[in-house]
């Protein structure tokens, strides 16, 4: 594996760091872009330790997640448009880390450098979207213009970095999301103004002017918590009620567990078919792969229902995937400046799971009916740092303290204990539809008392749990080193919030049937 040196800033650049740039931003607020380490230039080093220095991100309105009634003849070209949205946001966040020495200079640089480009691009992709919708009679929602408009973010768990344990304080910001930043960008930006000649600065010279993890773009000592200063909380819960258990001492009380191994055979790629069918590093971050062994961009449903699976029942052919999570301990993988790896900003050593355990529940109120093959759940939200907390799904823990559990930081967990990863998907399903527009509306989360909204119906509810044995992160005056975190796409700065899972139902019918009759029969079967 290659090592990276990084190069020395001269005096001048330093000086040109540590000096507060106020950028003005489309909301007519400021933010802070003191870069310490720019997502262009950080390079990792052995023990690479990361300062907390406070970063601004890029914030855009999630398109897609607008687009709930897209005719079928139509998807194809939205998704590559919608890849297409991300790569532009992706762009345009490289470039605001990249020229903070031209921000310094000029308050109007971001403005008039990259969130004005960055509309027009954005302004042009989602006419094309339109034109696609229109051209086969579809009807495009009103105000989409209005989702071409992007705003700088500034990282607040840099803000905060050393109160690790203000996990409320720091989801509260998030829940606040797309537009309504202005107030929450303010209150950081003077906070980071107070720190800029102190803990930044101190922090560039005590590190010999090492960047931070992930491509100088996450994580920072904000982002960790020590599980022992986490009070017991029952357990995975989600967020904001996603990912409740479905399952419970009534109803259909059975289990079905299918064993697919941990990726021994290490199939990754930075694709997505569900949200960019198509399109090559439509997720812009790696996979880990269990199950199918077809899954990329470009597999159809037919390929995919006669692939190899790396599940012990071979009735079961479903594609388990969810981001890889690397450690930065100086170390790079193969996909060293490659799409997907640091040309992504993602950066590290991937580590696969020791433990990976599939389970499917039943429902606390009644039976379940049999999933659809081909059906597609996402749960979590890769880009929950920038779009809020609406559809994330997190919980984060350490073995031997499950009944701790945060969502918004990665855990620090003692000698002995490993970091648990758990997502409990939506088990609620239209009855009618394999996937939506927005790969969100055909299926829900069960509600508090188990029951299915809207009239849905009640599905096995898989339940994905990830166990990781990773060096404990240490933090020392604001800073973190040997940190561990997830893939994600680079503006997204790579925070525990954007956990995420994946999962597309390739069981066989007969596969199928005995999993619902196990479940609703009280049973536990494999």
């Amino acid at each position: 594996m290659g090592r990276n040196t990084r190069k020395r800033r001269s005096p001048l650049a330093v000086r040109a760091i540590a000096a507060s740039a106020a950028l003005a931003v489309a909301g007519g607020g400021l933010v802070w872009a003191n870069f310490y380490a720019s997502a262009g230039e950080s390079k990792s080093k052995p023990n690479a330790t990361l300062a907390a220095a406070q970063v601004a991100t890029i914030a855009c309105p999630d398109v897609g997640q607008k687009l709930t009634n897209v005719p079928r003849q139509a998807r194809a070209g939205v998704a590559k448009e919608l890849a297409l949205l991300d790569r532009q946001i992706t762009e345009a966040y490289k470039r605001l880390a990249e020229t903070r020495q031209a921000q310094s200079r000029d308050a109007n640089f971001v403005n008039n450098a990259i969130l004005g480009p960055l509309k027009s691009k954005r302004s042009a992709t989602i006419d094309r979207i339109g034109i696609n919708i229109r051209r086969v009679g579809g009807q495009v929602p009103q105000g989409m213009a209005q989702l071409a408009t992007c705003q700088s973010k500034t990282d607040q768990a840099q803000t905060n970095a050393g109160g690790a344990q203000q996990g409320g304080q720091q989801q509260g910001g998030q829940q606040q999301g797309g537009q309504q930043q202005g107030g929450q960008q303010q209150g950081g930006q003077q906070q980071g103004g107070q720190q800029q000649g102190g803990q930044q600065q101190g922090g560039q010279q005590g590190n010999n002017g090492q960047g931070q993890g992930q491509g100088g773009n996450g994580p920072v000592a904000g982002d960790f918590i020590n599980i022992n200063q986490v009070q017991p909380n029952g357990g995975p819960k989600g967020v904001n009620g996603n990912g409740l258990a479905a399952n419970g001492n009534g109803g259909s009380r059975g289990s079905f567990t299918t064993n697919c191994g941990n990726n021994k055979n290490e199939i990754r790629n930075s694709d997505n078919v569900i949200v960019a069918p198509g399109v090559s590093n439509g997720a812009q971050h790696q996979h880990d792969y269990v199950g199918n062994q077809s899954n990329n961009a470009f597999a159809s449903d037919q390929q995919l229902a006669n692939a190899q699976t790396s599940c012990q029942n071979q009735g079961d052919k479903s594609s388990y995937f969810w981001p890889v999570i690397r450690i930065q301990d100086g170390t790079q993988d193969i996909d060293q400046g490659k799409p997907g790896g640091g040309q992504d900003k993602n950066v590290g050593k991937i580590v696969e799971p020791n433990q990976v355990q599939l389970k499917f529940v039943g429902n606390k109120r009644g039976p379940v009916v049999a999933m659809p093959q081909a059906l597609r759940i996402i749960t979590g939200d890769a880009k929950a740092f920038v779009n809020g907390l609406g559809n994330a799904n997190t919980n984060w823990s350490c073995t031997g303290f499950e009944n701790r559990v945060v969502t918004d930081k990665y855990p620090i967990c003692p000698q002995g204990s490993s970091v648990v990863r758990t997502s409990f998907f939506q088990s609620c399903w239209d009855g009618k539809n394999i996937d939506s527009a927005n790969h969100r509306t055909h299926v829900s989360f069960v509600k508090g008392d188990g029951s299915c909204a809207n009239g849905f119906k009640a599905i096995p509810q898989l339940q994905v749990r990830l166990v990781y044995s990773v060096p404990a992160p240490q933090i020392q005056n604001g800073q973190v080193k040997n940190a561990y975190a997830v893939d994600s796409f680079p503006e997204n700065l790579h925070k525990p919030i954007t956990d995420h899972n994946d999962f597309i139902n390739f069981f066989n019918q007969n596969t199928m049937n005995k999993m619902v009759n196990c479940i609703n029969n009280g049973q536990n079967c494999k």
